[in-house]
């Protein structure tokens, strides 16, 4: 146990805090950030509810969302044990991008129920950001929500990975001297993250996909598995067999979005030439990343800070929404992740095995990724 970890979110109940943007020291003060002059700004309202998006928070405020039945590399352990995660996600909203955000908590339900709890509190808000929900009810819920809230709705567990994910892959692909479309890629782990993963890389050409989940290949009619994984199954071109270790043969990529110790040395030693390794499980990744280069992979990715090429949300997020609230766009397509994720492969200029992603330190991140957003809305 870290104690550090405990004083630190303790010493100010949390790290997070509401600031003014107005002092109130007078009466005049006092008047015109409250009562009467707000009852003036009520009464526009009234008459033009879209006012309230200028004239109150609701314009610049995004709602970070979980029930916590989805928390990455601890599982389903409720809605109050999530709120540090989206509490750390609204505090590096706020410290990357100046973008204000604040932690929400729902208890689980189905997707139709916190659809409709979204609904009833999002106009107080400028975006949603959902976190950490579990599949399939993270895809039934965005599917719903982006088609009802005239505001973005965004899934970091599936857009913010995707994004990364295919940003590295870009420069991997340079780095190994594969074109990226013809590149053959296993995603191991098909949920949120390698759901939405899959797609982005079909979306962008790579249709050679083999999916494999923890009952093993998943293929269009397979009866264990849900409909948006079946579907995923439909739209790619995959290696048949029935586990991991049947369809790893000749593979280019080898994308883990699952659990620990999962890919052997002898695994990759079976892969196509010049293999590329993304081991993203957290604390400990599919593969060790040592016995992965020495196995043979050319490039090696993980989701620790702890090796070269940390492949993390944090890349993503912070200046996607910034972005999205900048230009007023009200949908996250398939087309900006891949703008998103081409200005953040972009930042590297000469991709090597050690770095095919920017730090997530990187000054530039932000506003290289905001200004890809605001780049795309000039120019449809």
């Amino acid at each position: 146990m870290d104690k550090n970890v405990f004083e630190i979110h303790s010493r100010h109940t949390g790290v997070l805090g509401i600031e003014s943007d107005f002092d109130v020291s007078n009466k005049k003060e006092l008047s015109e950030a409250y009562t009467p002059g707000v009852a003036e700004i009520s009464k526009a309202i009234e008459k033009d509810p879209d006012l309230k998006n200028k004239y109150t928070m609701s314009g610049k405020l995004v709602g970070v969302v979980t029930d916590g039945t989805a928390i990455l590399g601890l599982g389903n352990i409720g809605p109050a044990a999530g709120l540090p995660v989206i509490e750390g996600k609204a505090l590096l909203y706020k410290d990357l991008a100046g973008v204000n955000a604040i932690p929400i908590a729902m208890n689980p339900s189905d997707a139709e129920t916190m659809k409709e709890n979204i609904k009833s509190i999002s106009l107080s808000f400028a975006g949603i950001h959902l976190e950490d929900i579990a599949a399939p009810k993270c895809f039934e819920l965005e599917d719903m929500l982006s088609k009802e809230l005239d505001i973005p709705v965004y899934h970091d567990d599936q857009e913010g990975t995707a994004i990364v994910v295919l940003a590295g892959l870009i420069n991997a692909a340079k780095v190994v001297n594969k074109n990226l479309k013809d590149l053959k890629v296993l995603v191991n782990g098909v949920g949120a993250s390698g759901v939405a993963t899959a797609r982005l890389l079909n979306e962008v050409g790579i249709k050679h996909i083999t999916l494999v989940d923890i009952d093993g290949v998943v293929n269009a009619d397979s009866s264990n598995y849900n409909k948006y994984q079946r579907a995923l199954a439909k739209d790619s071109i995959g290696v048949a067999g029935k586990t991991l270790d049947d369809v790893i043969d000749g593979q280019d990529v080898f994308i883990g979005l699952s659990v620990a110790n999962v890919l052997t040395a002898d695994q990759v030693k079976r892969m196509a030439k010049d293999p590329i390794v993304f081991a993203l499980a957290n604390p400990v990744p599919e593969i060790d990343p040592e016995v992965a280069k020495e196995a043979g992979a050319a490039v090696v990715a993980t989701g620790s800070s702890k090796y070269p090429n940390q492949v993390n949300n944090i890349l993503a997020f912070p200046g996607l929404f910034k972005g999205l609230l900048e230009t007023g766009i009200k949908k996250v397509t398939y087309q900006i992740e891949e703008v998103v994720a081409k200005a953040l492969a972009d930042l590297i200029s000469n991709p090597t095995p050690d770095e095919i992603v920017p730090g997530v330190f990187n000054k530039e991140v932000v506003p290289t990724v905001t200004k890809s957003i605001e780049d795309y809305k000039a120019n449809l």
